[in-house]
């Protein structure tokens, strides 16, 4: 892809199939869907809990959750991140199992920056209880000018990380290679505004500038459309799912283009290149994740 104005002009459409009951296919909203989950001060409802504002300062961070797991299918949110000095922020979304030792989980975390900086957003991918799977891009717009959407899709053939339908991380399923695959365990999804000056900012070197407190993202339209455990037992087979359909089995034409280019433009961390964690690179990374 050439420029921002090209990627914002290109809209995937989304084929929305027929539901079975075991599927959550409705907006969500905050009081319906979500739980707080610690220092419920610091986050405010707005909008009739359509949208939600979460609050950093010195005394805490906060979070929330859903009330459900879900196994497989496509989560979103729109949000709005810290403006001006972020330094040292962390805001997460993810999704996770929240199981201890072998706990599966899927990230978006948003790096705070310096004023003028690009924000970095990471992306990890934790199978089986295994993580270290850090990517890192920035950004090619202003993510606290305006809300965008970030959405994860999880099937029985890859991971996909994508902003505003633009696919930035893949991650495939190649357990037929030996790989681990998260696909046992449901995950609920979560949300974390917090501090994390020790490495977020330039691997630590940049500390929270407190003086610029209290720090506000905002979220809003949220949509899960997956299989609400526990359910059936076909609610994670069921091919008529429409996640698991063969439109979602890998990227479409103009997925994989708008893909390379992030990849080629943006992408500022790859730890299959990071030779220093991984003298021998990971077997993922082989198999073309």
């Amino acid at each position: 892809m050439g420029t921002t104005t090209s990627l914002t002009h290109i809209i995937l459409p989304l084929l929305i199939l027929t539901f079975s009951l075991s599927v959550s296919a409705r907006p969500a909203t905050f009081l319906q869907d979500f739980r707080i989950t610690w220092s419920d001060s610091h986050i405010k409802q707005i909008e009739g809990g359509r949208a939600i504002q979460l609050i950093l300062d010195q005394s805490s961070g906060c979070g929330f959750a859903s009330k459900s797991q879900y196994l497989f299918g496509r989560v979103s949110m729109k949000i709005k991140l810290i403006p001006g000095d972020s330094a040292g922020t962390v805001t997460a979304f993810y999704m996770n199992s929240d199981t201890d030792n072998v706990r599966d989980e899927l990230d978006f975390e948003f790096l705070g920056n310096r004023t003028g900086q690009p924000y970095t957003v990471q992306t990890n991918v934790y199978a089986h209880g295994k993580g270290d799977r850090e990517q890192r891009i920035n950004l090619w717009f202003d993510p606290a000018a305006d809300f965008h959407t970030y959405s994860i899709l999880w099937n029985h053939h890859h991971v996909v990380f994508s902003i505003d339908d633009v696919p930035i991380r893949v991650y495939k399923n190649n357990e037929a290679r030996g790989i681990p695959f998260p696909k046992f365990q449901p995950m609920g999804v979560y949300s974390t505004l917090w501090e994390a000056d020790d490495w977020a900012t330039r691997g630590g070197l940049e500390k929270i500038d407190w003086s610029k407190a209290p720090f506000y993202a905002y979220y809003k339209d949220f949509d899960i459309e997956g299989c609400a455990m526990p359910g059936p037992a076909s609610c994670a087979t069921n091919p008529r799912n429409w996640w698991e359909g063969t439109a979602y089995q890998q990227l479409n034409v103009l997925q994989a283009r708008r893909y390379r280019w992030v990849r080629l433009n943006h992408m500022v961390y790859d730890y299959c290149t990071d030779k220093s964690r991984y003298p021998v690179t990971p077997p993922e990374c082989m198999a073309g994740i």
